[in-house]
């Protein structure tokens, strides 16, 4: 007996389900994407949000893929952006793009208008203090992302 996961994606029901069965799930039909900011927040037990979608990352030149289930947010990078610090992990025999802890935070601040401010604080408050990443990490993302001048004001505060 097969349980569906997502049109086209099943996974068998005598099996358990994996951790993450909806990030699971988009990288089986978008294996390109990249999942990032609040799901990649979740996926690296940063903060307390659950994200209401699967947050994903692409090139500006690919278009959006058209998915029912599950809600799937599409971000769009530049491809500089898109390709920096990227780690692959394994889950349920699938390959899940995720972006690093310091790109996590640095992207919160770049789309900070889109998930909003607290989060990305909140992030950023979290990442420093439990030391998951060094400050100097995540001022490279910013510097990639363009927002470095608006993290370092938080990032000083926090040193």
């Amino acid at each position: 007996m097969l349980e569906p996961l997502s049109r086209g994606v099943f996974a068998l029901a005598s099996a358990p389900l994996p951790e993450y069965p909806d990030i699971v799930a988009v990288a089986r039909r978008v294996p390109r994407a990249v999942v990032c900011l609040v799901s990649a927040l979740e996926f690296h037990g940063i903060g307390t949000q659950v994200p209401a979608a699967v947050h994903i990352a692409l090139p500006r030149s690919v278009r959006a893929p058209r998915i029912d289930a599950p809600r799937v947010q599409v971000f769009t990078m530049t491809e500089a952006s898109f390709e920096a610090g990227i780690e692959e992990h394994e889950l349920m025999g699938t390959s899940i793009r995720v972006y690093s802890v310091a790109k996590t935070v640095a992207d919160c601040f770049k789309y900070r208008n889109r998930i909003g401010l607290d989060i990305a604080v909140e992030a950023l408050q979290e990442v420093v203090r439990g030391r998951m990443s060094t400050p100097a990490e995540i001022l490279s993302y910013a510097r990639i992302d363009r927002v470095e001048s608006v993290i370092a004001p938080y990032l000083r505060a926090l040193l």
